[in-house]
């Protein structure tokens, strides 16, 4: 049976899930309050993976996970050699993966990514990666990925990063993609970032949002927007503040005496992950079907507005999301849905 993704509400019957470092891959860290830190991350990040695929599974999901021996091996070589040791590609499969149709378009460690890569073709998929995508413009800017794109069936919604080269050329660019898909209709919305962190059209008919968006009455005639301005990333600006004036340090061996360096880890363990947890609702979410969606916490006007439309949420949180700078659906790739390509928007012409 080929695998293959049409719309993002369809019965999700396969789902690929991340992995991080293991808890021992920070002992070399000589501050034990800052290896206590990281191993809690480890510990606490590893058991919200088990959570979410005991969550699918129960859906009768099934899940299929990246060896991360080459990723971890890596890491150790650059340790032992006092380098920077970067957060795991392995983590957020959507930064580089897409089943379009019966397509996997796929940029990343074939190695590494082994099992999910052998699951899909024993089904028979194509799988494109590299430049085969087609669709790399301004040093990797934009890219063909599910956390750029909003699969509706014909019609493919994809976002861009804030470049100014890229958004001076939404329409050149929205046409060369369309040339490399005569089978969607596709429309470049400049969402200034990853379009599953700026909103989420859940079901036909209802999206969720964080921003307000010009166009989503053109790209979604007729639609509910629930707009949940604040929330998410842009809810909890002081401490990525924080982040960034740590960036390059924290995962540098040796930096772990730094007093900015100790200073970062507490505070995000002491204060941020509480906050996070309780009081930003993400809508960076994963939809199982037309009734069923995980998502990171609780919001009255979220679950209000799932109440109308007959739609049951799950709570499964990823504690750490904002340290690793991805939520539910970045860590997740779905690979197959029950169903075929609808049009719902048949009243729309192929974009020339």
């Amino acid at each position: 049976m080929t695998y293959s993704v049409y719309q993002h509400w369809d019965p999700l019957k396969v789902m690929a899930v991340g992995k991080s470092y293991p808890p021992e891959l920070y002992d070399y860290i000589k501050n034990e309050k800052v290896r206590k830190v990281f191993y809690q991350i480890a510990e606490e990040t590893e058991e919200d993976y088990q959570k979410l695929i005991s969550l699918l599974e129960n859906f009768g999901v099934l899940t299929v996970r990246p060896d991360m021996s080459k990723a971890v091996e890596n890491a150790y070589y650059n340790i032992k050699n006092n380098k920077t040791i970067n957060r795991p590609h392995e983590m957020q499969l959507r930064d580089y993966s897409i089943m379009l149709g019966e397509t996997l378009y796929y940029d990343a460690d074939p190695i590494t990514n082994k099992p999910i890569l052998d699951l899909v073709r024993q089904q028979g998929n194509i799988i494109k990666s590299g430049m085969e995508s087609g669709f790399k413009y301004d040093n990797n800017a934009v890219k063909l990925n599910a956390a750029m794109t909003s699969r509706i069936g014909k019609d493919l919604i994809v976002g861009t990063i804030n470049h100014r080269e890229i958004i001076n050329n939404l329409k050149e660019l929205e046409k060369d993609l369309q040339s490399k898909l005569p089978d969607y209709r596709v429309k470049m919305m400049n969402t200034a970032g990853h379009t599953d962190g700026t909103f989420c059209p859940v079901v036909p008919g209802l999206i969720l949002s964080i921003t307000g968006q010009s166009t989503y009455e053109e790209s979604f005639p007729g639609w509910e927007v629930i707009y949940l301005n604040g929330e998410s990333w842009r809810k909890i600006h002081p401490f990525l503040k924080l982040k960034e004036k740590n960036s390059g340090k924290w995962w540098v061996p040796g930096e772990e005496l730094n007093d900015d360096f100790t200073n970062y880890v507490e505070t995000w363990m002491n204060h941020w992950v509480g906050y996070v947890e309780e009081s930003v609702f993400d809508i960076n979410m994963i939809v199982i079907d037309r009734k069923n969606v995980v998502v990171n916490g609780y919001n009255q006007k979220v679950f209000d507005a799932f109440s109308r439309y007959g739609i049951t949420p799950h709570i499964c949180n990823f504690r750490h999301r904002y340290f690793w700078d991805g939520g539910l659906h970045c860590i997740t790739s779905d690979l197959h849905r029950e169903g075929v390509m609808e049009d719902y928007f048949p009243e729309r012409n192929i974009i020339v």
